[in-house]
């Protein structure tokens, strides 16, 4: 007879009430200790969190399950794993997709990088809508030129931070 599957969440002694999970061990932490319990490798797994959330701050919307499922498939991961992580970084993109905007515009000569605002944005394409794509495209081509700049370093961080982590977490699930 095989095994029942293992549930991601401890299971609470009989008559006494669950402890509440939180929403980040129920949404994060679980599904990453359900993927170490079905044999994916420490290894495997610190490099899918650190290039899920390198993808996940991609300053292009709408690129992040594109170029994570590419990712996944090139490296052999877990696709589930890096979409979940990629995805949960979603709020902090949209937190720096504006300042990214405006330093990429700097980066490649845009002398008046405040001129992307929304408000900036929107009353631009009232006026030209071609120099207002002209603007965005050059603002893009610089953000995303930070972007990998930086996200180089990250996940050379991430994957060796998290790397003894999954790694402990694999021997207590073998103990």
């Amino acid at each position: 007879m095989p095994d029942a599957p293992l549930s991601p969440l401890p299971e609470a002694a009989p008559g006494a009430p669950a402890p509440p999970v939180g929403w980040w061990r129920r949404r994060l932490v679980a599904p990453l200790l359900a993927l170490l319990r079905q044999g994916l490798a420490p290894e495997k797994l610190s490099l899918t969190v650190a290039l899920g959330v390198v993808v996940g701050l991609v300053p292009m919307l709408g690129a992040i399950t594109t170029v994570a499922g590419l990712l996944a498939l090139r490296l052999r991961l877990n696709m589930a794993a890096i979409q979940l992580v990629s995805h949960m970084m979603t709020p902090l993109q949209l937190l720096l997709f504006v300042p990214l905007l405006r330093q990429g515009a700097h980066l490649l000569g845009n002398a008046d990088e405040q001129a992307l605002s929304l408000s900036q944005i929107r009353q631009l394409f009232a006026q030209d809508w071609r120099a207002a794509l002209h603007l965005l495209w050059r603002a893009e081509l610089g953000a995303m030129m930070l972007w990998l700049a930086a996200s180089i370093p990250l996940a050379t961080v991430l994957y060796f931070a998290l790397l003894p982590l999954f790694r402990r977490m694999a021997a207590n699930k073998a103990a």
